[in-house]
């Protein structure tokens, strides 16, 4: 039953997804949607919508699992914003960490850093807000809070996060065929990286938080809000990315780490 579950939550997550994607791609490639201001806020605008695959996802297989009223209570979870200091603390500092050296590090070596891409630093802390929303927090409603919990029951920690990371991945290959996205400049293998340990490091703060999943929301939101503020990528075909292997590098690294530390302390115990 949870595997078909589980399955169920996959197919719908993708297809949303896929077909939104996948169509804006062809018409890219037909000429449909070009490089105008009102066809790249159409990119923008699919984009957003695509990426409320996962949670479009769970709440069709919850609706499946526990019927309509279960799809409010899995909701209500959401609601539970107090998950301690630690689940706050940690993921700013190691988020920003990672992120602000990869940005910095390259200028060492003769590298230009890339200037900040956020109007101003003062609106950064509205732009998690929006990135909790629309640029990726609301992909935890699926990923973290429904998907992570039955793959670890049957797989464990290492196995299921190695393999979620990797299915997220794929899951954004059509946004490589979509002039504009940040894909594009984005090597496969690196975002592969990127996602595994991101998929090793939510798992931790979410124990953090005491599973509460609202940590999902917050620490992709401000993963993805660090990004404008000290920009790891250079927006121009062909030329050298050192920020995005380092900051790719780094978050497998300080995956790893915490994966350890995790799987220590159960040990000890």
């Amino acid at each position: 039953m949870k595997r078909t579950l589980l399955t169920r939550y996959f197919l719908v997550t993708f297809f949303w997804s896929w077909i939104i994607w996948i169509s804006t791609a062809l018409l890219c490639k037909a000429g449909v949607i070009g490089d105008q201001p009102a066809d790249k806020v159409i990119k923008t605008v699919v984009l957003v919508l695509g990426a409320f695959g996962p949670l479009v996802g769970a709440l069709v297989a919850v609706r499946s699992e526990k019927n309509k009223g279960g799809v409010g209570l899995y909701l209500k979870r959401f609601l539970s914003f107090n998950i301690g200091y630690k689940a706050f603390i940690f993921p700013l500092l190691i988020l920003c960490g990672t992120t602000l050296l990869a940005w910095f590090l390259p200028s060492l070596f003769g590298y230009e850093k890339i200037s900040m891409l956020l109007p101003s630093a003062w609106v950064f802390v509205p732009y998690i807000v929006a990135m909790m929303i629309f640029g990726g927090g609301q992909e935890e409603f699926g990923w973290r809070a429904y998907a992570l919990p039955k793959l670890e029951e049957s797989l464990g920690y290492w196995k299921s996060n190695i393999l979620l990371g990797t299915i997220w991945a794929v899951w954004h290959l059509p946004l490589w065929f979509i002039p504009g996205s940040s894909q594009q400049f984005m090597h496969f293998v690196g975002f592969l990286m990127l996602t595994v340990g991101y998929s090793l490091l939510f798992s931790w703060f979410k124990k953090l938080a005491g599973g509460k999943p609202f940590s999902g929301i917050y620490v992709h939101g401000l993963a993805n809000a660090f990004i404008p503020l000290f920009p790891i990528l250079n927006m121009q075909q062909g030329t050298p990315q050192p920020a995005f292997w380092i900051w790719v590098s780094l978050t497998l690294l300080s995956g790893i780490a915490v994966g350890l530390a995790t799987t220590k302390k159960q040990i000890e115990r």
